[in-house]
């Protein structure tokens, strides 16, 4: 199956880039809704000693919801939230944004300039954008190379552009 092997491919060429190696604390997703499923890079990375942390999707009244990161390994246990996402259950340990080094991003499409299209919400550019330039993990797409837009996609004054892009044909960085 073309999502096994895709998946497969992401993870050892994560592991042909240095930023893997350079990285200890690494957000990635869940799979959901057909997105490159990451649990065999989190088998990686778990046996290379990094710390992995989920987003955890946060409301508060009169607020919009936003991202927070939790703690997470194959032994954490995991509730659905209200999109039918896995996270983190109450209990897993906080990780303060400033301690991601890179945060793996999920997406729709990309382009050759770092643009993203997720699924519409805004949370990872909310969680980049509230966080000084200069403090934000590195962030990089994982996606099929079929999500690849040969033209410029369509990006508004808060979108965070990706640093680079893994898809089972390798490691890109972006912009291009």
């Amino acid at each position: 199956m073309d999502q096994t092997r895709h998946s497969e491919a992401v993870a050892r060429h994560f592991f042909a880039h240095g930023l893997a190696w350079r990285a200890s604390t690494i957000g990635l997703y869940l799979a959901n809704d057909g997105e490159l499923d990451l649990i065999p890079l989190a088998e990686r990375l778990a046996a290379a000693g990094k710390h992995m942390v989920l987003p955890v999707v946060r409301s508060a009244p009169g607020r919009r919801p936003l991202l927070e990161f939790y703690r997470w390994d194959t032994r954490t246990p995991l509730v659905r939230n209200r999109y039918g996402i896995l996270e983190p259950a109450p209990g897993a340990g906080f990780v303060p944004a400033i301690a991601l080094d890179l945060l793996l991003v999920p997406l729709v499409a990309f382009d050759r300039h770092g643009t993203r299209l997720g699924m519409g919400a805004g949370y990872y550019d909310r969680f980049l954008g509230a966080l000084t330039p200069g403090l934000r993990p590195h962030t990089v797409g994982v996606a099929h190379e079929v999500q690849r837009s040969g033209d410029p996609l369509p990006s508004t004054a808060w979108d965070v552009p990706l640093e680079g892009v893994i898809t089972e044909r390798g490691w890109q960085p972006l912009p291009d």
